[in-house]
């Protein structure tokens, strides 16, 4: 079936409220393992249900912002869905207090048992009506961010297609785009503000309700991190800025030398190449023509993969007004579906989309009869972007069919913009630990919170000059700070990994895949740390781990530039 021809109705939760409440109480009252596994298979195809129509109606939200039967629809979910999470908690809780939890443990998983302890305290019914306030809030932001247009030469374009001329060769157009980018996002300043303070307010007391200092704690929880804390994110953040921080910045400023830069810039720093970045030397159709053909030589398992994602037309990549501005893969659970998003815009990121939103679908499809993939999925954020994120360095293979000639100046490119954007993503992630520890900040010690962290983590960049993003305020576009909190470290761990990944592959490719396929297959049934180490990759959060990176990565980017 297509992804166009699946049926979309409304899941009412007063439909499935009273199958989760019997079955609740079943397995509270249960008498044998067999009757709480039976009870708790009824309430996860309840939940296949609420699930699979909540992904569609927010697929077919971002397709077209402006499509009022959808908006409507996410306004539904937004309302209901916290009251759908109370019933989950209620599930999580009478599991854990089951007088037969050790045998469960053995029969399921303890794995799934520690997921069941951090999503009690992930929830209560307490918070239920913050929780849609916080979803509509967050509507809002996607809503507004993806209607908004930047006038940029005569033309009134999305974000989506501004971002190519933010990347151009000519370092004027780059000049002028970021300069549209800062004019138009200051036209919608106070809602942009107005929109983060009542997010952070509202997330702040959801955490005081619960209990908890403030929502870092909160957050952390709601993510599903069993296998990582924030102290260790911090010694993460502090290996970043002493062991890649110094590697990053000289290899910046000696590439700002080679292309003529002397005043390094913000919208100098997604350009790599002198004469500019390598662009596909395909449309779109020729794209996910040579993607099919990289994924049947990769292996037989990936070829079918990518044949079953083209014939479910699970792809939606062209750009267009009203379409949500960012990418993802999301996940249909009743059919056992992935899908994929995107907007090409005739970048190198176009390719990205078919080798890191593909690996994300290739772990959904490698779990997709896994008895826990409802409860565990694919494993946690770290763990999902470990799995895109290793597929690109896998892809990078076959870039001389999306590339040509440029192929080893993609390669260049690709691993340079991976190691640099550690610092990057460690800043996003300090920022919100920042202004979720200090919930009162205006909005304009927010945004010099912001620029002192640039200055720290990304000294030779400066925003001098550019309209409004001068001001501390490039994070108002990072959609995760507003929809996603405390995603975005999950990005820099899995980056460590992957560079793992990619350096194994390079000495044995297909030993290092059959890892990553047995890496990936496993889902969420291993801890990360587990994962990683199974592997034999060496975990993020080792001291030294990041050195190696940084000196590795370095000999790669030397070993390619002399090949170009």
């Amino acid at each position: 079936m297509k992804v166009s021809e699946i049926k979309y109705e409304r899941v009412a939760l007063e439909s499935i409220a009273d199958e989760m409440e019997k079955n609740i109480a079943a397995i509270k009252n249960a008498g044998s393992v067999g009757e709480v596994l039976e009870a708790r298979e009824k309430i996860l195809k309840a939940v296949e249900e609420f699930n699979t129509a909540q992904s569609l109606a927010h697929m077919r939200y971002t397709l077209n912002t402006a499509d009022e039967f959808y908006l409507r629809e996410m306004e539904y979910y937004d309302e209901v869905s916290p009251k759908f999470e109370n019933y989950l908690y209620m599930y999580t809780s009478v599991m854990l207090k089951s007088p037969f939890r050790a045998e469960l443990e053995k029969e399921l998983s303890p794995v799934l048992f520690r997921h069941f302890e951090v999503a009690t305290k992930a929830m209560s019914p307490d918070i239920i009506e913050d929780m849609a306030e916080e979803n509509r809030l967050t509507t809002e932001y996607s809503k507004l961010m993806s209607g908004m247009t930047f006038d940029f030469r005569g033309e009134s374009i999305p974000l989506s297609m501004l971002r190519k001329y933010m990347k151009d060769d000519d370092r004027k157009t780059r000049k002028e785009a970021y300069e549209v980018l800062g004019t138009g996002l200051e036209k919608h300043s106070k809602e942009l503000d107005s929109l983060y303070d009542n997010l952070v307010k509202v997330r702040d007391r959801m955490a005081r309700k619960m209990g908890y200092k403030n929502f870092i704690e909160l957050a952390y929880y709601r993510m599903r991190r069993v296998s990582y804390n924030e102290k260790m994110v911090e010694k993460f953040r502090n290996n970043v800025l002493k062991d890649l921080v110094p590697a990053v910045s000289r290899l910046k400023l000696e590439n700002a030398k080679r292309m003529g830069i002397e005043d390094f810039k913000l919208y100098d720093n997604d350009v790599y190449l002198p004469g500019g970045d390598p662009k596909p030397i395909l449309d779109k159709d020729g794209i996910l023509k040579a993607a099919r053909e990289m994924y049947h030589d990769m292996s037989d398992e990936t070829g079918r993969f990518f044949d079953m994602m083209l014939e479910t037309e699970a792809f939606d990549v062209e750009s267009r007004k009203n379409k949500w501005g960012g990418g993802y893969c999301t996940y249909f659970p009743k059919y056992k579906q992935p899908f994929i998003l995107a907007n090409f815009n005739g970048t190198a990121a176009d390719i990205d989309v078919v080798t890191h939103e593909a690996g994300h679908a290739f772990a959904m499809y490698l779990i997709k009869d896994n008895r826990f993939a409802l409860e565990l999925n694919v494993g946690g954020m770290e763990t999902a972007e470990t799995h895109s994120m290793s597929m690109e360095f896998f892809a990078e293979k076959y870039m001389e069919k999306f590339f040509g000639k440029d192929a080893n100046r993609y390669r260049y490119m690709h691993a340079f913009d991976a190691l640099s954007f550690i610092p990057y993503g460690t800043i996003v992630d300090y920022f919100q630990h920042i202004v979720y520890a200090n919930p009162g900040m205006t909005p304009e010690e927010r945004n010099n919170a912001w620029n002192r962290l640039e200055a720290e983590f990304r000294p030779y960049l400066s925003t001098e000059g550019i309209p409004y993003l001068s001001k501390g305020t490039r994070w108002q576009y990072q959609m995760h700070i507003y929809e996603s909190p405390f995603y975005y470290i999950d990005y820099c761990l899995a980056q460590v990994v992957a560079f793992g990944f990619m350096l194994e592959l390079l000495k044995d490719y297909d030993g290092a895949f059959r890892k990553y396929v047995r890496f990936a297959s496993q889902g969420g049934e291993a801890f990360f740390e587990d994962l990683v180490k199974e592997a034999g990759l060496v975990s993020p959060f080792k001291d030294g781990a990041l050195n190696n990176v940084a000196v590795e990565v370095e000999k790669l980017l030397r070993d390619l530039q002399a090949q170009f």
